[in-house]
């Protein structure tokens, strides 16, 4: 493998430039009319324009990106997260084309991405999955499943992610309007209005596998990542690892991942994620995201390994680097999605000029970015700009370390999440590790607001 052809944008492009010169390998990055002048575009070795700014005519082109990489002489195609990293089409498109995809097979992404099929893979992997259903042809068919099962229960599609077209059900009078709402929602999400039931927990924690297997037959975990600090599905802050897993769960949970990826016969990075109902801390297989995750750099830092750079290598035919057994856990690992967001309007974008950049930096301290002062944050776009990311030796020390590290972020022109994030730390509940899935929107946000309410009476 000589030269590789970046399919993405923003962090995760920088990201794999920097993997690719670690092993000496040319990066060439795709980017569209938005993207010409940014970070990516002139550390790689060279940048071609794939398409006007809005992403279906660029970094959703799987076209586009197919003839880029070939009239540039890459040998292989690394997609990142997000855009075409998890459509089987994409990597036949790649294969056909007679490049490497750096990821899992595209029958492995078929089997994880339906989520029917996935739930039934694991079942026969012996790994716990939430009680639940099949395909549901429709509302009076899952209102029967619901009622067997037992309200709350989640109506969720079978093609889903990021929570769209997903639906809290508490009694048998919602579920008409909430099954026709989610079918609707995935159907202009996904393309596949196919639903499933699923026994909805109340208080559940989201803890994620990290997995790594080669084409050799060799496959290993990293240990797990807490992920429960979200809104509306949607990961704030992630960890490793779990303040609340102990030993013989995460052996317990590395296996299962294991057992279901060996089934697959998966190749690459990928991710099995769970959910753990915090009243007994009993856990069930969610879904299997097969690709690399935005979260990644925190096993990276607890580990020592370089998980992108594992991803060349995998799919340039290597074996994998290292064993089982030579995975060790060392300390504590934070990571804060930096978004141009204003937490107080309700998470609003907020995509501008950067007039001012300085990260913080220090032992332990990493920013994964593609920004810097003069440039401009796209509408186009996901919103994040950023992840910072510390380790220490302990969970209260990387705490602390984050804390300071987001006082030292300074970030002019646009609105971020970085005071979000120190005062998500400083909150009691997230000190002691007490912190659910639906901690921050039924519980923090409506703290914070009382408590700037309060001031604003009172100033």
């Amino acid at each position: 493998m000589r030269r590789v052809f970046i399919a993405n944008r923003g962090e995760i492009a920088v990201r794999i430039v920097r993997a690719c010169r670690s092993l000496g390998i040319e990066s060439v990055v795709g980017v569209s009319e938005a993207d010409t002048d940014s970070m990516a575009a002139r550390m790689a070795d060279q940048a071609v324009v794939i398409g006007p700014a809005p992403s279906g005519q660029s970094y959703l082109r799987a076209d586009l990106l197919v003839k880029a990489a070939l009239e540039t002489r890459c040998d292989a195609v690394h997609p990142g997260y997000g855009f075409l990293s998890e459509r089987s089409s994409f990597v036949r498109a790649c294969s056909d084309a007679g490049l490497i995809f750096i990821g899992p097979s595209a029958e492995a992404i078929d089997a994880m991405g339906d989520k029917i099929t996935a739930v039934s893979l694991a079942t026969k992997a012996d790994v716990p999955r939430v009680p639940g259903s099949g395909a549901m042809a429709d509302p009076a068919a899952a209102r029967r499943i619901a009622e067997e099962i037992g309200y709350p229960v989640l109506v969720k599609a079978t093609a889903g992610g990021g929570g769209r077209g997903m639906r809290v059900v508490r009694s048998g009078a919602e579920m008409e309007a909430a099954f026709r709402s989610a079918a609707s929602e995935a159907q202009s999400a996904f393309g596949d209005a196919t639903l499933y039931v699923e026994k909805f927990i109340e208080r559940a924690r989201h803890i994620e596998i990290q997995v790594i297997g080669d084409q050799h037959g060799n496959i290993v975990h990293l240990g797990e990542r807490e992920c429960s600090t979200q809104r509306r599905h949607q990961k704030l802050i992630e960890e490793a690892p779990s303040p609340a897993l102990s030993a013989a769960q995460r052996a317990a949970m590395g296996q299962c991942a294991l057992r279901l990826a060996r089934n697959v016969g998966y190749f690459g990075a990928g991710t099995v994620e769970f959910v753990v109902d915090a009243r007994d801390n009993r856990f069930y297989f969610l879904e299997m995201n097969t690709r690399i995750q935005v979260e990644h750099p925190v096993t990276e830092m607890i580990t020592g390994r370089d998980l992108v750079a594992e991803q060349i290598r995998v799919a340039a035919g290597l074996p994998l680097s290292f064993t089982q057994d030579e995975i060790t856990l060392h300390g504590h690992a934070i990571e804060c999605r930096l978004n141009a967001e204003d937490p107080d309007r309700n998470f609003l974008p907020r995509p501008g000029l950067i007039t001012g950049w300085k990260a913080p930096a220090g032992p332990g301290i990493r920013l994964d970015s593609h920004c810097c002062a003069g440039y401009t944050v796209p509408p186009y776009y996901d919103s994040m700009i950023g992840k910072l990311i510390v380790h220490a030796p302990t969970r209260s020390e990387a705490i602390a370390k984050m804390t300071a590290a987001l006082s030292d972020l300074q970030v002019q022109g646009v609105t971020t999440t970085a005071a979000f994030h120190e005062a998500v730390l400083a909150d009691a509940d997230f000190a002691a590790g007490q912190v659910t899935t639906r901690w921050v929107e039924e519980t923090f946000l409506p703290a914070r607001k009382a408590a700037r309410a309060t001031q604003e009476a009172t100033a």
